[in-house]
């Protein structure tokens, strides 16, 4: 039976560990940035000492302890046929880096490790103080590794949807569920009644072309925003599907994207894949606009058909007719569905409470 944690917890000094590969600023990356930014705010506003730990060029206001950065790799060690990927050392040695350093660190109550790396988890028993990992994905072959050689008795798991939770429990991540939140007083409620929007990283596991399919189906239009990480991708399979009413209308900061959010009618949200959570989801409910999507993944725990409509995963021509059928649900209960099951606070209150247990 899953386990949803709703009690506020304890003061505590928190290291919190993040991405080594992206800079935690905005626009954000992917929802893991956006999910760190938020989360070591509102434990701070709440009292807690958080330490965050992370790339360099984050933003300031985090105050980011660097991890540190590769050092030259000698001619020799370069020689090796078997020399891996150049972003993998430099993940690698980042990593291992700061969590000797942790080791030796008396000054934390806990680590609550936001990262997707294995040494975290790898390396738990060397710390002296106990870890949270927090599972953002499926299971991967390096995290499921650790996973399943970890020392079960300093390992500690939350998960971000009851979906994910599922996924990981047969391995040996016992998993509390805390859903991810988003902060409803600065993603808030706009008029709607404007062309569609779809958001997220432009990469083919988002769907991006499933959605401008299903909008030119509906007669719609479709406004997209995001990073494009593939420019390959973007390039070939976006671009040429773009003009008239599909229009790309940039990497957004947050608050530019909560703005285009709430001029739209519909959030099309078309994954390809079995999404975690879905961050877009949160965001769009909370500026009031209803939701079309497929239903993979964690979709169908976050939307009600009060706001938003699911049709089978891959029907671009289902999804076509959910855009205009969310285009009618009411605006203010998407609304309130964000404040009562997405907000940033029930999720603080979720972590505070498995701190508060982890440290009894």
């Amino acid at each position: 039976m899953t386990r949803e944690i709703t009690r506020p917890g304890t003061r505590r000094r928190i290291a919190l560990v993040a991405s080594a590969r992206y800079p935690i600023r905005e626009p954000f990356p992917g929802g893991l940035e956006a999910h760190t930014f938020q989360l070591a705010h509102r434990l701070r506003g709440r009292g807690h000492d958080v330490v965050v730990f992370g790339a360099s060029g984050s933003d300031e206001s985090l105050d980011v302890r660097s991890m540190p950065a590769l050092p030259p790799i000698s001619a020799a060690a370069r020689s090796d046929v078997g020399m891996p990927a150049d972003w993998f050392l430099a993940e690698h040695h980042a990593y291992l880096s700061m969590l000797l350093d942790l080791g030796r660190n008396e000054d934390f109550d806990l680590v609550h490790n936001n990262s997707l790396h294995y040494l975290p988890l790898a390396m738990a028993p060397s710390l002296p103080a106990p870890v949270l990992t927090t599972l953002h994905t499926p299971p991967t072959p390096w995290l499921e590794s650790a996973v399943r050689t970890g020392d079960a008795s300093r390992l500690r798991f939350a998960a971000v949807s009851a979906y994910t939770a599922d996924q990981w429990r047969p391995l040996g991540a016992d998993a509390a569920v805390v859903r991810n939140g988003v902060d409803t007083t600065a993603w808030t409620a706009g008029p709607g009644g404007g062309r569609p929007v779809w958001s997220g990283r432009i990469v083919p596991e988002k769907g991006p072309v499933e959605a401008i399919r299903a909008a030119r189906t509906a007669g719609t239009g479709l406004r997209l925003a995001g990073p494009t990480p593939d420019r390959r991708f973007f390039t070939e399979e976006v671009v040429p599907l773009l003009g008239g009413v599909v229009t790309y209308e940039g990497h957004l900061d947050h608050r530019s994207l909560a703005a285009l959010l709430g001029t739209a009618s519909v959030a099309v949200v078309a994954p390809c894949w079995d999404e975690p959570y879905g961050l877009v989801v949160a965001e769009a409910l909370a500026c009031g606009t209803p939701v079309a999507g497929f239903a993979r993944g964690a979709l169908p725990e976050i939307l009600t058909p009060g706001c938003g409509v699911l049709v089978e995963p891959g029907d671009v021509d289902a999804l076509a007719v959910a855009i205009l059928q969310a285009a009618t649900l009411d605006r203010a209960a998407a609304r309130r569905r964000a404040e009562a099951h997405c907000s940033i606070d029930a999720m603080t209150d979720g972590y505070e409470a498995l701190y508060e247990r982890m440290c009894a």
